[in-house]
């Protein structure tokens, strides 16, 4: 039976290379497969050495190699974290880079989005009972009760921050569904897209013929150029989800969509960060005592932002954007 000094004196050479390996600056992924591999058999060697060792050795013996056999496992098997560097390239170069190459999904996105946003804003202008068959009267005279003071005087900081997290959550929900049912061949993405885009018309029409449109376009204002945008890019994605379904090009369906999942994938994680900003903006921003002018030129700023973004970024001179 051996001693610990036995035990030391074989296996510690494997240990400290085990433990140069696992302390390398450079991630153990990027190393070259022999090295890897290497150390895979040490770290399995480690795992019977600390049976062993906890029997017959000190207690510092064996909280040295658990911690070794921790470190080495994490090494090997840990998700690798994520860079805020390559997030921020994700942002300034990868995420338009993919609109501009599904651009003709965002443009079908945004009709699909836009034009019954304006048909519900004209309907329910001219046609005084057309939101109340759609929306229930009680939440669109909810809706015009909520403009009809406007923000001159602001509004308290617990409720700005209250208000920004449902912000979020129903953003999200609205964007998530525009992707989602996306699965159902596109075709549940078109149905929220519409059906959104018809809602959103119908109550700003609604409020706008109540007397309270320049109060509810100074509120949406600020924030419309990121999370309208946010939406559309939602539902472009879910349609890039349905075409890969339907138009497989000799794959299997499910073929088909794991070549189109790094796109769909940058699509929603792009909308999913629009929709934040978007809702630090309408919780904080939006309901201000900013005067309207300045709203409004702020919104201007925005909008000439997210396009300018989405045209030029990410480009590279001799590189296709």
């Amino acid at each position: 039976m051996k001693s610990q000094d036995e035990i030391v004196a074989a296996r510690s050479a494997d240990w400290r290379e085990l433990e140069t390996l696992v302390s390398r600056a450079e991630a153990l992924h990027h190393l070259d497969g022999p090295s890897i591999s290497r150390a895979a058999a040490l770290y399995r060697a480690l795992s019977g050495d600390l049976v062993l060792c906890r029997a017959r050795c000190t207690p510092d013996l064996v909280a040295y190699l658990d911690n070794l056999a921790g470190r080495a496992h994490s090494a090997l098997y840990g998700a690798e974290p994520f860079p805020l560097p390559a997030f921020g390239a994700f942002l300034t170069r990868e995420f338009p880079r993919v609109l501009r190459r599904n651009a003709s999904f965002f443009a079908l996105a945004a009709a699909l989005f836009l034009i019954p946003c304006a048909m519900g804003i004209v309907l329910a202008l001219l046609v005084p009972d057309a939101a109340s068959q759609i929306l229930p009267r009680s939440m669109l005279d909810g809706m015009a009760d909520m403009y009809s003071k406007g923000f001159d005087e602001g509004r308290g900081e617990g409720a700005d921050s209250a208000m920004a997290g449902f912000y979020v959550r129903n953003n999200v929900g609205i964007a998530f569904r525009c992707f989602a049912t996306g699965i159902f061949f596109g075709l549940g993405s078109v149905f929220y897209l519409i059906y959104n885009g018809l809602n959103i018309g119908m109550v700003t029409g609604w409020v706008t013929a109540a007397g309270f449109g320049r109060n509810i376009g100074t509120f949406m204002c600020g924030h419309g150029p990121f999370e309208l945008t946010a939406i559309v890019v939602a539902g472009a994605a879910g349609l890039r989800m349905g075409h890969s379904l339907v138009v497989t090009h000799g794959r299997t369906r499910l073929g088909s969509l794991r070549e189109s999942a790094p796109d769909i994938v940058c699509l929603v994680v792009g909308a999913a960060v629009m929709l934040l900003i978007a809702a630090a903006i309408e919780g904080f921003w939006s309901p201000s005592a900013a005067p309207p002018p300045v709203k409004w030129a702020v919104a201007a700023l925005f909008s000439l932002l997210v396009t300018a973004y989405f045209v030029f970024a990410g480009r590279e001179r001799g590189r296709a954007p």
